[in-house]
């Protein structure tokens, strides 16, 4: 069948977490009066609490939870190890809003803009609906419905996240293709029909990273970036 809609894993494929936390932690810091903190190795330890506070959901140890509730969890562990004093909960749940407020790669908005006018773009990100919407609307991303996690009550890669979003669409999931910078979300993906495109975000995890730095499967399409992607989807 042919593709019909392109659903996109968002952090790190869509929009530069890193940079965006950091910038966000430097603004905070002068803002607040917060010295001595290494906001770049914050916003690091504050994705790496991301997978752990999902496993908690996953495994059914505890109900679903939006993902705004974990990394504010997690937020407040690192305000502890990073000894951060004197701001308020309102503060907290400003900084924590930081994720809503993630800047796009260069070529997102001019590749996905192309995309459009053929494919139905949705997101199947594990991000919540109001962090998927208020991103959008400051980054101009320009989405035709937002699902994934929240919506199926599943975070990835738990093959429901996939199938119910592609069910949501009324689409058999051969008809949806997940874009993504990461091997393993589409290896989920693939696993349960979906279709599959890769680019590389060689810079998401800064100058030191080592993985999904090229194709590690012979996915769909594998582009350099939604420009590419664009061009080779015929848009």
């Amino acid at each position: 069948m042919a593709i019909k809609a392109l659903t996109f894993d968002v952090f790190g494929t869509v929009v530069d977490w890193r940079s965006s936390i950091f910038r966000e932690g430097e603004a905070f810091g002068l803002a607040k009066g917060v010295t001595g903190v290494d906001w770049q190795l914050f916003a690091d330890k504050w994705r790496g609490l991301y997978q752990p506070a999902m496993d908690e959901v996953r495994s059914g140890r505890r109900p679903f939870v939006k993902l705004d509730v974990l990394h504010r969890e997690s937020l407040d562990k690192l305000v502890a190890e990073f000894g951060i004093k004197g701001v308020s909960e309102a503060d907290l749940d400003h900084l924590n809003r930081a994720l809503h407020r993630l800047d796009p790669w260069p070529d997102s908005v001019p590749g996905l803009t192309r995309m459009k006018r053929k494919y139905i773009l949705a997101t199947l990100s594990n991000g919540n609906v109001a962090l998927m919407v208020n991103m959008a609307k400051r980054a101009g991303l320009p989405w035709d419905t937002i699902l994934g996690a929240e919506v199926t009550r599943h975070y990835k890669p738990q093959p429901e996240c996939y199938l119910g979003t592609a069910d949501f669409l009324g689409l058999d999931p051969s008809e949806v293709a997940l874009v993504a910078a990461h091997n393993g979300d589409l290896a989920a993906a693939r696993r349960v029909g979906l279709r599959t495109c890769f680019v590389p975000r060689p810079h998401e995890y800064g100058p030191g990273q080592t993985k999904d730095l090229a194709a590690e499967q012979p996915w769909d399409f594998v582009a350099r970036d939604f420009v590419q992607l664009a061009e080779e989807l015929g848009c």
